[in-house]
């Protein structure tokens, strides 16, 4: 569980406009040790880019998944993938 991994998440429903990016960060900054980025896109989902451990990484998902996000979330897509580096922090962009 502490391998480092990229999570990259596309979450759509009503996310735009209700702080998803605020709370996301929050819960990033939380969970700890994880860098990355939530950012809206025009079709109306957020991306979500995480780097840190799988069960950091983990743990953000199952929260994107859950019913503690603001909005209404009507669905995940996600990849996994080896960390790119970059980052220093969490950010909302």
């Amino acid at each position: 569980m502490n391998e480092e991994v990229r999570l990259v998440a596309w979450v759509r429903g009503r996310v735009q406009g209700v702080g998803f990016r605020w709370f996301t960060r929050a819960r990033a900054l939380e969970i700890g040790g994880l860098c990355g980025f939530a950012l809206n896109l025009d079709d109306g989902r957020v991306q979500v880019v995480a780097e840190g451990s799988r069960g950091g990484c983990q743990e953000l998902l199952d929260w994107l998944h859950g019913s503690d996000t603001p909005g209404r979330v009507d669905g995940v897509t996600e990849i996994w993938d080896t960390p790119r580096g970059g980052y220093e922090s969490f950010a909302i962009r």
